[in-house]
């Protein structure tokens, strides 16, 4: 009797134990991927006004230009196209770059308005730094979790998905330069 009062008292032990690790788990993948969607957010966000004040930069800087030509008419149809945020981040990126450009050739140091609007775009620039730094941080540790014994059960039942980072490399396939600057 003894014996049998041990067995299940073991199993239960053990069974226990199971669940806690289970449900610890669990909880650690639904922290990442809030964090994840988080920082998802925040990087959308600031790319939408980034974007916005691209466009009222552009359109400041085509008062001083002489010619007609539109040189931002790549950027101004972004909103209407269907990127990701990787690429959108890319565009503005460039788009930045070719403001920046227009500016030195044009002389617009003296602008106030537009100065304020460029250092607006700096400090947009530094959150969308750190928010992808950070998504970046908690996609590597979900995908860790994920990959990982016992842990990828759980992920599998409850149907977490390996992402990519924000880059849009995906370290799983053959392709080895993929990275995008």
């Amino acid at each position: 009797m003894e014996i049998a009062i041990s067995i299940i008292l073991i199993i239960i032990i053990l069974a226990s134990l199971g669940g806690i690790f289970y449900i610890t788990s669990f909880n650690k993948l639904n922290d990442l991927k809030t964090k994840i969607v988080e920082a998802e957010v925040i990087i959308d966000e600031n790319l939408r006004i980034k974007y916005d004040t691209l466009i009222r930069i552009s359109n400041t800087i085509k008062k001083y230009m002489k010619s007609d030509k539109n040189y931002f008419k790549e950027y101004e149809k972004l909103n209407t196209m269907n990127i990701s945020n990787f690429d959108m981040d890319r565009k503005l990126n460039e788009g930045f770059t070719l403001i920046l450009k227009m500016c030195d050739d044009l002389d617009l140091d003296k602008d106030e308005e537009l100065n304020q609007e460029l250092e607006k775009v700096r400090e947009l620039d530094e959150k969308l730094c750190a928010a992808k730094n950070y998504y970046n941080k908690n996609t590597s540790l979900q995908n860790a979790i994920i990959r990982k014994f016992p842990t990828n059960i759980i992920a599998r039942i409850h149907k977490f998905k390996i992402k990519l980072f924000f880059d849009g490399k995906d370290m799983d396939d053959e392709i080895i330069d993929d990275f995008k600057i």
